[in-house]
């Protein structure tokens, strides 16, 4: 396993467990299936993350009304909390400043291809970091594309559903989903013929580790 690979294992275990601890914090009687519906994580999933913070002292389990149960973080609990704070803030840091070497240095060679017009695939942490490295390399980024996101102002410029509304507009697509990244990466690979764009025109960061992901794919639908 790479560094790359185990620092994203190490961040994303990192971030499950600070949410838990948060929304416990915020909501004693939250339910399982209330837990993953808030993260965004399977039930059983978030039974797993539980039984695991129960187990290690952080959560304390209490009888409610109506046959549930109550969740409280325990002192270490609020202390463990703490200390994922600061370490999620030292992982998004690190995030931070990949991408924006990563991008950087993939703009700089769609520039040199003479592409100048960017839309980005994914409205997360990751597209903060390809916006300033666009600005720092002379493309412009004129749209963001996520169906989750749709409608939503990001960074002073509408979220869009689809990489057609930009048919005509761009002339290279960068990946920034973090949810699903190679989903992503698939669908611009398909809209890019549409957008007159070659398959050399969708980029996306080593951090994400697509191209590999991709052949795998590939591989495997064979």
């Amino acid at each position: 396993m790479t560094d790359v690979q185990t620092s994203k294992i190490d961040r994303d275990d990192t971030a499950l467990l600070l949410g838990v601890l948060s929304v416990v914090d915020e909501d004693a009687r939250v339910t399982q299936r209330g837990l993953s519906s808030q993260l965004g994580i399977a039930l059983g999933l978030a039974n797993a993350v539980l039984r695991r913070c129960v187990r290690k002292g952080l959560i304390k389990i209490s009888n409610a009304p109506l046959n549930r149960y109550a969740y409280y973080l325990t002192p270490s609990g609020f202390a463990e909390k703490s200390r994922l704070t600061v370490e999620y803030l030292r992982f998004s840091f690190d995030l931070f400043r990949d991408a924006r070497r990563q991008y950087s240095e993939l703009f700089a060679t769609l520039r040199e291809r003479g592409r100048s017009r960017l839309v980005l695939v994914g409205v997360s942490e990751l597209a903060e970091a390809a916006t300033l490295s666009a600005r720092e390399v002379g493309i412009d980024v004129v749209g963001l594309a996520d169906p989750a996101r749709a409608g939503e102002n990001f960074l002073g410029l509408l979220v869009a559903a689809s990489l057609r509304d930009f048919a005509g507009r761009a002339d290279a697509l960068a990946i920034c989903d973090m949810r699903n990244p190679l989903a992503s990466y698939e669908a611009a690979l398909e809209s890019a013929p549409t957008m007159k764009l070659e398959r050399n025109d969708v980029v996306a960061p080593e951090l994400l580790r697509l191209s590999r992901r991709a052949a795998l794919r590939t591989v495997e639908t064979a």
